[in-house]
């Protein structure tokens, strides 16, 4: 990762350009680098923030997608950011939309990629054979269309993970968290724009869940991205960047 991490109150992030506030949330098992391609490509004109979410720091008791959309509520009145436009892959996404029906004052759009909060089908309740790299890698594998973007580095780093007890312990208390909270019942109160960017053939939310978000919040958009999984702003970058770009300039404008 080529951007430096910033510590500061208790909070890491990383920050670079100066314009409106995008705040990229990252994924369960997501890395900051996930977030490379779009921290390059709208630096030039925004202020782009990736909070690192808390996910091993939090107490393990109140771990939950609540405890982490309150932790987005304090980093952002720590930044004095107000009228942010939230984008979030996976968990990320899911942290996104508890955190905007609670706090919409706080939030000028929002942009979900491959979001849990409907239904997930991801590593499910356990690890049978965390131990086994082959496994791992397969499993990361099932998040792309590609298999060759997951990398060695990045299957490394979720084999390390999910391998560590104390680590795994809170993947799965989070993930389990997730989802006990639908939010199915709770969308339509959100009424500022939404941008659905999601992946043709994502495995983990199918497109299905997609077009229930779609039918759920009323002022959506839905946007395809053809052979590609899980994570567009990875596996699809440019066409992730286009998509979002459009949409930020439509909201901006008005």
């Amino acid at each position: 990762m080529k951007y430096e991490v910033i510590e500061e109150d208790g909070f890491k992030y990383i920050e670079a350009g100066e314009g409106e506030p995008l705040v990229l949330l990252h994924g369960l098992m997501g890395e900051l680098s996930n977030w490379e391609p779009t921290l390059d490509h709208f630096k030039a004109n925004y202020k782009v923030i990736v909070p690192i979410l808390p996910i091993y720091d939090l107490p393990l008791l109140t771990l939950g997608v609540k405890s982490l959309s309150k932790y987005i509520l304090r980093f952002l009145k720590f930044k004095k950011l107000n009228q942010v436009v939230l984008v979030g892959n996976s968990l990320g996404g899911h942290v996104g939309l508890v955190f905007t029906v609670a706090h919409q004052e706080y939030v000028k759009a929002l942009v979900l990629t491959g979001s849990s909060g409907l239904y997930e089908n991801a590593f499910g309740g356990s690890f049978p054979r965390r131990e086994s790299y082959d496994y791992v890698r397969e499993k990361v594998e099932f998040t792309f269309y590609d298999p060759a973007t997951a990398t060695k580095e990045l299957v490394d780093e979720v084999f390390k993970s999910i391998n560590d007890r104390s680590k795994v312990i809170r993947i799965l208390a989070l993930a389990k968290s997730a989802i006990r909270h639908n939010m199915a019942k709770e969308l339509p109160k959100i009424t500022i724009p939404v941008s659905l960017i999601w992946g043709k053939q994502d495995k983990i939310t199918p497109p299905d869940v997609a077009e229930e978000f779609h039918q759920l919040l009323p002022n959506s958009e839905l946007n395809w991205v053809d052979e590609c999984g899980h994570a567009p702003m990875m596996e699809r970058p440019i066409i992730f960047n286009e998509l979002l770009n459009t949409f930020l300039s439509r909201i901006l404008l008005k």
